[in-house]
Formats: C-alpha cells, structure tokens, sequence
C-alpha cells in the first residue's frame, strides 16, 4: 500500500480539470473550494486507481468519492449501475444518493437509495428505470442480488464508505459477497474514519495497490468543538438538560441517548417544554425516519433526542451543539457523536452528562482523544448530591466525578 501525505487544497475546483458540465453543477450546489481531503483525494482518483482515503468526520469525504465517477459518466444506455456506493446506515445511503443528484452533471445521471425499511417494490421499480449509480447497504444489495433485481455486470466503479463502521456492526460477510459479485477490472476506493486491522485486510483483498492519503489528524478530537462536561445525578439529567438550553439556545441540537427507550422517554418529556422536538432510533418505520432527517436538515426541527443511528456520517450543517445525555461506553463512538457538530471548519459545543460513577469512562475518552475536558458548572443549579469519597474527602467543587481516575494527570505531567 502506498501512502500520501496531501493536506493542502491546491485552489478552487477548476484546478482540478474537471468536466465543464460538473463544474456547473458544483457551481449550482454552491462549492466553491474543495476540503483537503477532495484536493487530496480527487485527482488520484480522476486517474483510476485505488485509493484509500483517511479523513475526519465533516471534511467532505462523500464529495471526494463522488466526483471522480461523475467527471467520466456518459450518457450511454447500459443495464445496470455503473458505480456501487455501499454505506452502512439508512441515513447514510439516502444522503449520499441526494448528494449524488446534486451534482449530477446531467438528469440522466441517476443515483438510486437501496435501503431495508424501504418498500421492495418502490426500489425495484426505481432501478427498472435504469440508474447509474446504486447507493445501499450491505444487506439490502444483497437481497437485491438474490433476487435478480440488481445486476453489477457493467459496475466499474466500487466505493466502500464508512468502512470501519460497517465492518464494527458486522458487514464484513455481505461485503465481500458483494465485491466478488463485482466484474474487474474495476476501481475500489475506500473511505474511513480509522483503519483499524479488519479494514486493512479487507483492502488488500480486494484493491490493487491501493494509494493511502491520511488526513486524519494526530489527535482525533476535532479541534474548534468546545468540549465540556457536567457532573449530574441521573434524575436530575432532564432538568441540566433544560438548563442548558435555557442558557444556550442552541441553533440545532442533538441529544444523544444510548437505548431506543431513553430516547422516546426523553423526546416525551422534551416536547412539553420545547417546540420543534423529534425523536430518531431504529425501531421507526423507515419512511418516518426520512421525514425526520428531512425536517433536520431543513431547520424545521431544532431539537433531535437520537441513538447512534445519527451518531456518524449524517452531514446537517447547522448543529450548534451536541449533548452526550448519556455517555457512550465506546470512546470512538464519542468522537463521532461530537463531530455532528463544528462542520468543515465551523465551530461546535460538545456537552456530556457524567454520572458520578462514570468517572473511569470519562477518563478513557480523554486519553483517547489525549485531551482533558473541562468541567463546568450552571450557577445556583445543583447538579448532584454532595457525597464523601471513600477516603472520607469531600469532593472538590473543581473536579466533582468520583470515580475519577488520576492516571490522565500523570500522563500529562
């Protein structure tokens, strides 16, 4: 595997030698200079090989891989999709497909979302129409496949989004099966947050010397979200959580929730105080869940009380903050939820509810993102009981989780 090192843009689009008529359309969709990661990531892909590409989350990843085949489409009548996209969420396939549509060189370029939750037959009728480029998830593309509905005979171009993520919630088996379906020669490119050893083995299965480009930085906390956290007795979460949006008055917000339950829980209690308040988890019908990501990035809802199924990959740019409600036990996972927010280069707020007896996960985040997050406080609210820690110290107002580990302090020393 080769690697590169290209963090600089290297001017606008136009320096890119793209097809006039994308450049059109980039010019309607209002881009105007490409992120690093597509300065970066373009043109080695413009010139067909394989490419791996490492970037954080809100850099413009879904633009990067999209590009290259739009630039070489033409309006040939052939069956079947030209390019496979393959996401690992709902989400995630329905917002590749519509940005797919925005820069469309032409009408006739079709991008199709394939999707479980979705009707069969509306998908089927929609790839009858022909499509050029098929955006699903590993498991939906494979229905499809068994079924006949979909042929990958005149795919030529292979994008893996996402990757760790769909090999963390067990994809691995239904891509492979996918990418052996695959005709060659082909182009594979590759797009991940991390490349942990599963995604690795996965690329040098099925690219052929493929280019690294790694962008991600040496920390992987982005750097203009603010980062706090409150210490919090769990029956008094809801009332920090008004508190908070009492005094912030978030433009958009996320409230993440670990369990399906808390989610409607909170979205029930939330709903009485504020307007514009929706909830989102995995148990809803699917046509329900794109009318919400719709509201979402639309700005007709301000409040979204979420699982995980929006924690990575949804790009709505106008999030001001973020609320871990309840913190994740993955520390990765954190990351992810936290870059909802402070978009291509926008700043965010990252707020956490600590329990105190989750002193350990909060100190497993930090040295994972080898940053100390502040702790703050709300004036004359009260936020938890006064304990006394087992050495028979009361808490310092200044560092209030009990269960906290000092090892960080030394580390840092």
């Amino acid at each position: 595997m080769t690697t590169a090192m290209m963090a600089e843009p290297r001017g606008g689009f136009h320096e890119l030698a793209l097809s006039p008529p994308l450049m059109e359309a980039l010019e309607r969709a209002g881009y105007r200079e490409p992120t690093p990661i597509q300065a970066a990531f373009i043109p080695e892909a413009l010139t067909g090989r394989d490419v791996i590409g490492q970037a954080q989350t809100g850099t413009g990843k879904t633009a990067a891989f999209l590009l290259p085949f739009l630039n070489q489409w033409r309006d040939e009548n052939r069956p079947g999709p030209q390019a496979l996209i393959l996401a690992p969420t709902r989400e995630l396939v329905v917002q590749v497909a519509e940005e797919a549509a925005k820069l469309s060189p032409h009408s006739r370029c079709r991008a199709v979302p394939i999707y479980g939750g979705q009707r069969f037959r509306q998908q089927l009728t929609q790839l009858q129409r022909g499509c050029n480029i098929a955006v699903g998830s590993p498991g939906r593309v494979l229905d499809h496949l068994s079924r006949g509905t979909l042929s990958l005979q005149n795919v030529r171009y292979v994008v893996l989004d996402e990757a760790d993520r769909m090999l963390d919630i067990g994809f691995r088996p239904d891509i492979e099966k996918i990418l052996r379906r695959c005709p060659q020669p082909r182009q594979t490119l590759l797009l991940s947050a991390t490349l942990p050893p599963p995604v690795l083995r996965l690329a040098q299965r099925y690219m052929v010397e493929p280019l690294n480009i790694n962008l991600s930085p040496a920390k992987v906390t982005v750097e203009n979200i603010r980062q706090t956290y409150f210490t919090v007795d769990e029956d008094r979460k809801f009332d920090l959580l008004l508190k908070v949006f009492e005094r912030d008055e978030p433009r958009q917000c996320i409230i993440f929730c670990e369990r399906k339950r808390w989610v409607e829980d909170v979205y029930r209690m939330l709903r009485k105080h504020r307007q514009r308040v929706a909830a989102m988890h995995g148990d809803l019908p699917q046509s329900l869940r794109n009318r919400i990501m719709q509201g979402f990035r639309d700005g007709k809802i301000v409040y979204l009380v979420a699982t995980d199924v929006v924690g990575r990959g949804i790009d709505v740019k106008n999030i001001s903050h973020v609320i871990n409600y309840d913190i994740p036990i993955d520390p990765e996972n954190y990351v992810h939820r936290i870059g909802r927010t402070g978009r291509i280069g926008a700043d965010g707020i990252a707020i956490a509810f600590i329990t105190p007896e989750q002193g350990d996960q909060l100190t497993a985040i930090e040295h994972y993102i080898n940053k100390q997050i502040e702790c703050e406080e709300i004036s004359g609210f009260q936020t938890y009981r006064t304990r006394v820690r087992p050495d028979g110290d009361t808490p310092r107002a200044s560092q209030p989780v009990f269960g906290r580990s000092i090892k960080r302090y030394s580390k840092r020393v």
